[in-house]
């Protein structure tokens, strides 16, 4: 496979049965691939469902990027063309190996057309229909101009886990080659033909506008083109980029900085505070003979209550925000990487007032996306830039304008309570959950009743058997600030609150964290096989040095079951190093082994980042931090050693893009308590919470 392309009209050469799959008379085999390649393996495990189903070599599989269109492309788990939410694997699971079948027999027929005999006498293998009885071959490529031509079958057989040839089996990064010798196209490297370059100044506050500004010295830089002015931003326009930076820093800008001057992260945390302590949106309510819940908590043998709290989060992709745009009379153009390529295609429509048939999106590999590029916000800027400028305009974010002006991970504030029984087992779980809404803003129609679902993913449905549950939302937006998905957002906060909670019922009932949740695993066996599986390989119960302690957690999230087990060494100063980190996952039915692997490993890396640094504040309306100096990142002498463990099964197929990353913050802090006896309820962690006197 080499780096893919834009999707083209199929000719009369092609043999084209579905929208994902192209044949020409050369037997190359093409998919139209309407998911994105973002680093977690998707170039390589779709092409693998494909090429099981059409019997030919995965190396053989050539990619093109989908056009945009929800009727052709929808991701039939979320509802229209997106790669988000761990799916991608998820939801082409029977739509690819379907495609991938239907073109076989289609291939078959054709081929028992040509020699007058049975189809069932034939059969598929490499590229090639072999007639058993004599050995005949022919190519798939000289069969297209037949096999066009017949019906396509309505119903077809996928093989059955036994005869799988590719899936299952480790299979190497197709994309990997482009990406080590540069040939690998992110949007970040497009050339247009006449092409200039801008960088943007979006106001510093939050709900800010631009008053005024002096262009005069911009001007005056050496390659600098023109200035365009938005309602919230300035943008200069250059010849290449030194020369729009330099030209960006010589403006005078005058802001308006609105109602939002003076907010910050205190009065965020005491507008949750306060919310939370009202009712919400029930999403989980459960007590099965024990009557009501005040009731049951009043009569239990001990209380337990707790508040969490985690902070705002911002993406900081490797490939800062980017597009590249070219607005004329007759259409427009938009380069871009993007995980939502109609979105693109309708924000570019509403910016120009052309037609949607008449905006073209060249889709391009993710430099990472975590779900920043779920959102349109820099593409709807670029096509107002470029509205305003007579040739195609790259505007490229400052990696501090990226981190300041970023659609964060909400700040979550969460009140738990238990009651526990005279054994210190739980008979009752309170849980409110208050935060912003995404769903509100980026899918309204599945924001029902008050409720965020995602919001209480990995809170409504647990792995445990708990026999009085009452789980609530309260829904509070932060004044001026926009929050979306970050890497799976629900559970990424769920998990290390619930997982947390639930080792202080286990310390509350003087009980092994992990003994603990095997009794109350009993109804779970896919969870209670990854939690004994993790902690096996782990060596849980061995001991430690003074300050090392080991910390668990389970998860149910996105279609699959986690186990983690991690180990930390603490100093007497506070710091915490994560040392090891053991992983078991049951996510069904395995595509590519090492991409799970990997993706555990990627995902538990961008979770101890988060939960030893990751926090974005908030002072005078503005964000304090700037770039990875106050932004931190896990570097590659902190990063612990990290083992992954695969369950076999024969379920559908969950996700894992998101699981690793939810389900370590929990078992570092839990690690912590183990070695310290210090409780983390609040991420990220603090080493003067921690220091020993």
């Amino acid at each position: 496979m080499r780096n893919a392309e834009a999707a083209e009209t199929p000719t009369a050469n092609t043999f084209a049965p579905n929208a994902f799959i192209r044949i020409d008379r050369q037997g190359r085999v093409t998919l139209v691939v309407h998911q994105v390649e973002m680093g977690q393996g998707t170039y390589t495990s779709l092409p693998m469902l494909l090429a099981e189903e059409l019997e030919v070599d995965l190396a053989h599989v050539h990619l093109e990027y989908a056009p945009p269109d929800d009727k052709l492309y929808a991701n039939p788990l979320i509802g229209f063309q997106v790669t988000g939410g761990s799916t991608s694997v998820r939801g082409a699971w029977e739509p690819l190996r379907r495609a991938g079948a239907a073109a076989r027999i289609m291939l078959m027929s054709a081929a028992a057309q040509t020699w007058k005999v049975d189809a069932g006498s034939c059969r598929a293998e490499k590229g090639e229909v072999i007639h058993v009885p004599t050995g005949r071959k022919l190519n798939y490529g000289a069969l297209v101009d037949k096999a066009a031509t017949l019906p396509v079958p309505d119903q077809v057989t996928l093989k059955e886990p036994k005869d799988f040839k590719l899936i299952g089996t480790p299979a190497k990064r197709l994309d990997s080659h482009d990406k080590v010798n540069g040939k690998a196209q992110f949007s970040i490297d497009v050339k247009v033909p006449g092409m200039k370059i801008a960088t943007v100044a979006a106001c510093p506050v939050f709900g800010g506008k631009l008053a005024g500004v002096d262009e005069a010295k911009a001007k005056a830089v050496k390659g600098v083109h023109r200035v365009v002015r938005l309602d919230d931003a300035v943008a200069v326009v250059a010849d290449h980029m030194w020369a729009a930076k330099q030209g960006l820093a010589a403006l005078d800008i005058r802001w308006d900085e609105g109602p939002n001057a003076k907010l910050s992260t205190a009065d965020i945390v005491q507008q949750l505070e306060a919310a939370s302590q009202k009712p919400g949106v029930v999403a989980r309510k459960e007590s099965p003979a024990q009557g009501d819940m005040a009731k049951v908590m009043a009569g239990a043998a001990q209380k337990v209550e707790a508040i969490y709290q985690v902070p705002f989060l911002a993406h900081a992709t490797m490939e800062p925000m980017n597009c590249t745009v070219h607005v004329r009379k007759d259409g427009c153009d938009v380069w871009v990487g993007t995980q939502v390529a109609t979105r693109a295609q309708a924000t570019a429509a509403q910016v120009t007032g052309l037609p949607t048939e008449k905006v073209r999106v060249h889709n391009h590999l993710l430099g990472g996306g975590f779900g920043r590029r779920l959102e349109v916000d820099f593409i709807t800027q670029a096509v107002q830039i470029a509205k305003q400028v007579d040739a195609p305009v790259k505007v490229i974010w400052s990696r501090e304008e990226d981190i300041q002006h970023d659609i964060y991970r909400p700040y979550y504030y969460d009140r738990l309570a238990a009651g526990l029984d005279g054994q210190g087992m739980p008979i009752a779980w309170s849980h409110r959950v208050t935060a912003s809404s995404i769903l509100a803003r980026w899918a309204p129609p599945a924001f029902k009743d008050g409720l965020d679902a995602d919001a209480v993913e990995g809170a409504a449905e647990l792995p445990y058997a708990l026999p009085n549950v009452l789980v609530d939302y309260v829904r509070q937006e932060p004044p001026g600030i926009v929050t979306g998905w970050w890497r799976g957002v629900g559970p990424t906060h769920n998990i290390f609150v619930v997982e947390s909670f639930i080792d202080e019922l286990a310390a509350a009932a003087h009980k092994d964290p992990v003994e603990y949740r095997r009794a109350l695993l009993g109804k779970s066996p896919r969870a209670r096989a990854v939690l004994d599986l993790a902690t096996e390989k782990a060596a849980w119960g061995q001991p430690l040095p003074e300050g090392h302690g080991r910390g668990v957690s389970v998860q149910h999230a996105f279609g699959s079951y986690l186990a983690q087990v991690a180990e930390v060494a603490v100093s007497k100063e506070g710091e915490v190093r994560v040392q090891r980190v053991v992983c078991a996952v049951d996510c069904g039915m395995t595509v590519n082994p090492d991409t799970v692997k990997a993706q555990m490993e990627g995902g538990i890396i961008f979770g101890i980042t988060a939960a030893l640094f990751g926090e974005i504040t908030i002072k005078d309306g503005r964000v304090e931090q700037h770039n990875f100096n106050d932004y931190r990142i896990l570097r590659i002498n902190e990063a612990p050693v990290v083992e992954v463990y695969l369950v076999k099964s024969t379920e559908s197929p969950g996700g894992i893009g998101e699981p690793g990353t939810s389900a370590i913050a929990p078992a570092v802090t839990n690690a912590i308590f183990a070695a310290t006896g210090k409780r983390v309820r609040k991420l990220p962690v603090k080493p003067d919470q921690l220091h020993s006197a």
